[in-house]
């Protein structure tokens, strides 16, 4: 980073060799710091690119059940095998039996090297995986009489055409699962040349759909519980690489900008001006940092308000909040910062221009306490009623009508020349903490 191109910190600009006359002697600090935070922060837009194409590319969650597939595999071409021997005798064309049993063996080791290598985990091969058993339980015309396929199954045997049914399911979820099963049984009855509506005596068609169903909603579960650990893994590494920067920030950047406005301010004339923008900025990287506690819940029900209520401190505004997080879900929590920022409001614009504002925050356990006090000149007496018969309804709408929407109340105590002092109480919902 240059530092003569005049970079831009937050809503304000200013030309950092003006900057630097006030503080000489932190030039190179300060540099430093800045080209610092900049090649780290492109260093790291790297790095997340890098982990989104990893990610993308990263293990298979449902590769652990693709490997008890081929397991069910062998077991299934072991049983063919054994079916095949038994009955070969019966088939009216043998040695094609047996060339069509080769084919048999060679495509399963196909697919349980595809699956198991992970190259075969792709629409095309499950397609075709489909095709090629249905083939095969077509072939049995072609090897045997139309009574012998009428008395028995198919001579592949249901048993391995149900691994299409499993790699359907795994590809493409439940629903393609019995999908495929529906085929094969279609194809089973096609063989026989009638449809068997006996489930007593042949329950092929609830097999399949059971198998179909039962492992197209592992893998979708497998799918969605790595896709859960993805995201939290992302968001931890991301809320890490922020909280060092912030950090990074704060023993640089910051400290220069506070030693700017201190002295800044102790110089006078000019530097006056200066001093002041510094200031702004420090409070605007400070409540940068600070956001970084509301953001790491952002995917939870709950928050912790005093995270909330921290980016309202200022210089006219003083903050009294627990050491301990005061958790509460989303809702009450956004709520009660906003009627919290209502009052901020109304301080800054009719308490005086010298007003400051108090903020206390207590947990009491069943409920939770904000009073926000300020110095100002007050309200006169009958004055909000008479603000309320003209129509407005600025503090009962804004205040007033947010806490009693969440099961609370606002109590507003003031007088002429004594400052103003709200109390908004909320009680905790069930989920809060």
């Amino acid at each position: 980073m240059d530092l003569g191109a005049s970079p831009r910190i937050g809503p304000y600009g200013f030309d950092p060799d003006q900057l630097l006359k006030v503080l000489p002697h932190r030039r190179q600090h300060l540099a430093h710091t800045l080209n610092k935070i900049s090649h780290d922060t492109e260093a790291n837009q790297r790095a997340g690119y890098a982990e989104r194409v990893m990610a993308t590319r990263g293990p298979d969650p449902t590769a652990p059940l693709w490997r008890a597939a081929q397991l069910f595999r062998l077991l299934s071409c072991g049983y063919a095998l054994g079916f095949h021997i038994a009955i070969n005798s019966n088939l009216q064309r043998p040695l094609l039996g047996w060339a069509l049993f080769a084919v048999l063996i060679g495509w399963s080791a196909a697919c349980a090297v595809a699956y198991l290598r992970g190259f075969g985990r792709r629409p095309a091969w499950v397609i075709t995986e489909i095709a090629v058993v249905v083939v095969l339980m077509l072939s049995t015309k072609m090897v045997a009489s139309a009574q012998w396929a009428l008395d028995n199954q198919t001579w592949p045997t249901t048993l391995w055409a149900s691994n299409a049914t499993t790699s359907a399911a795994l590809q493409f979820g439940p629903a393609g699962g019995m999908l495929t099963g529906i085929a094969v049984t279609a194809t089973n009855e096609a063989v026989k040349g009638y449809v068997n509506v006996n489930l007593g005596r042949s329950a092929t068609i609830v097999i399949e759909l059971a198998v179909g169903l039962a492992v197209g909603m592992a893998a979708r579960t497998a799918r969605r519980a790595h896709a859960d650990l993805q995201r939290a893994a992302q968001l931890s590494a991301a809320l890490q690489e922020r909280e060092r920067l912030s950090r990074q920030v704060h023993d640089g950047v910051i400290q220069v900008l506070a030693l700017v406005s201190r002295r800044g301010h102790e110089i006078g004339g000019p530097t006056s001006k200066l001093a002041e923008l510094a200031s702004e900025q420090e409070r605007a990287l400070r409540r940068w940092i600070i956001s970084t506690d509301t953001d790491r819940d952002g995917n939870t029900r709950s928050v912790d308000l005093c995270a909330l209520l921290r980016r309202r401190a200022s210089d006219r505004v003083s903050m009294s909040l627990p050491g301990s997080p005061v958790t509460l879900t989303r809702e009450v929590a956004t709520e009660l910062d906003a009627a919290v920022g209502n009052a901020l409001d109304n301080v800054r614009l009719h308490a005086g221009p010298s007003a400051r504002a108090f903020v206390l925050l207590e947990d009491l356990g069943d409920s939770v306490t904000v009073s926000v006090r300020d110095d100002g000149v007050g309200i006169d007496p009958g004055r909000l009623d008479e603000a309320a018969g003209q129509g407005h309804l600025g503090i009962s709408m804004s205040i007033v009508g947010r806490l009693a929407a969440l099961g609370g109340t606002a109590e507003l105590s003031t007088d002429q020349g004594e400052g103003t002092e709200w109390e908004m109480r909320v009680p905790r919902r069930e989920g809060s903490s």
